[in-house]
């Protein structure tokens, strides 16, 4: 079976957003991968959010990473705030769409946890379904005061030698948590897993088999 991302066009909020889908049969779910800052370079070929998509299609999943506005060839201007969760909630409708009643699961690595994060409260705010959420060396100073959700399953993927996020920022934050969910600590690891790679996919592949 040829394994590879078709390009698609969304309409987003503010503008167009490319996007790669990648499509398979009897899937046991679809993933919404969400790249980096995009004011420091992240978009949706990132390294870190091609090896979660893999994962997740390795997985069985159906899978689409998308560019927020204003990155790559998506329109409109850096919002920094909730415009890119505008921006991942227009790419969850196109995927949901085209694949209606598939288990859901979001994925988001650094600036893009916060982004999952504030997807998944929007989803449980309205009663929507939603199965697994990861973050991944997530930015969680951008969720103080933001309610988490509590239903679906969450683990929080932390290198403990991040150089970008703040490790203790997300120990603190995973303390806090009332909700059940696991922290993952990657020893000796940095922000973009450098050499980490197929850890992290260890990591992700148990959890969404």
């Amino acid at each position: 079976m040829l394994k590879r991302e078709i390009p698609i066009s969304i309409e987003g909020p503010a503008g167009v957003l490319e996007g790669l889908h990648y499509d398979q049969p009897d899937a046991r779910g679809v993933a919404l991968i969400c790249h980096p800052n995009p004011v420091k370079g992240g978009t949706m070929l990132n390294k870190v959010v091609s090896t979660l998509q893999r994962t997740a299609r390795d997985a069985g999943y159906i899978t689409l990473r998308f560019n927020y506005r204003g990155v790559g060839g998506s329109g409109g201007s850096h919002d920094m705030n909730t415009g890119e969760v505008d921006d991942a909630e227009a790419a969850l409708r196109w995927l949901q769409e085209q694949h209606p009643g598939l288990p859901l699961t979001l994925l988001g690595f650094s600036f893009g946890g916060f982004v999952a994060a504030a997807l998944a409260s929007r989803l449980e705010q309205r009663n929507e379904s939603l199965q697994r959420l990861f973050m991944v060396a997530p930015a969680v100073s951008r969720l103080d005061g933001m309610p988490m959700a509590e239903r679906c399953s969450l683990s929080i993927i932390q290198p403990d030698a991040d150089e970008v996020i703040d490790p203790a920022s997300v120990y603190a934050f995973s303390d806090a948590l009332e909700r059940p969910h696991e922290l993952l600590k990657v020893a000796e690891c940095g922000h973009f897993f450098h050499g980490r790679l197929v850890e992290l996919k260890e990591l992700v592949a148990p959890r969404l088999s």
